[in-house]
């Protein structure tokens, strides 16, 4: 019996931090990256003072590159600023509305209104440095 002690001790915490994130998410923001269509895009953008949309496509090797940093800046940034991803390929309106020629492009939406734009796929610091710039958010 003692041999499964320390496996005991593992479940219990993993249960433990489980319940945490389950509570984290029932009560606040805890930084999940959000879903832009073109049907949803102007309700986000009114919700969200501070939104920042990853334009992307399913075939695009670098876009699925920025995809864990997209995921990893949202968490840092949650509760001040929101991300989302929209897929080029579903939603044409949003590329033909903001002129988007290549991607992955990275919107930035302050109070509805655009105030840049990345165009490829940069590293996260180089990122984290235009949202901070965009948004005052550090």
């Amino acid at each position: 019996m003692e041999e499964n002690r320390p496996m005991d001790d593992d479940l219990q915490r993993l249960r433990e931090e489980r319940l945490r994130e389950l509570e984290a998410g029932l009560l606040g923001d805890t930084g999940g990256v959000i879903e832009i269509s073109d049907t949803s895009f102007q309700d986000a953008a009114k919700k969200h003072p501070f939104l920042v949309i990853d334009v992307w496509a399913e075939w695009c090797g670098p876009c699925r590159m920025v995809t864990p940093v997209i995921e990893d800046l949202a968490r840092d940034f949650a509760g001040r600023v929101t991300f989302g991803k929209c897929n080029v390929d579903l939603n044409p309106g949003i590329a033909t509305s903001f002129s988007i020629t290549a991607i992955p492009t990275l919107l930035f939406f302050a109070n509805g209104m655009l105030v840049d734009r990345v165009v490829g796929a940069l590293p996260k610091e180089a990122i984290r440095s235009r949202v901070m710039r965009a948004f005052g958010a550090g």
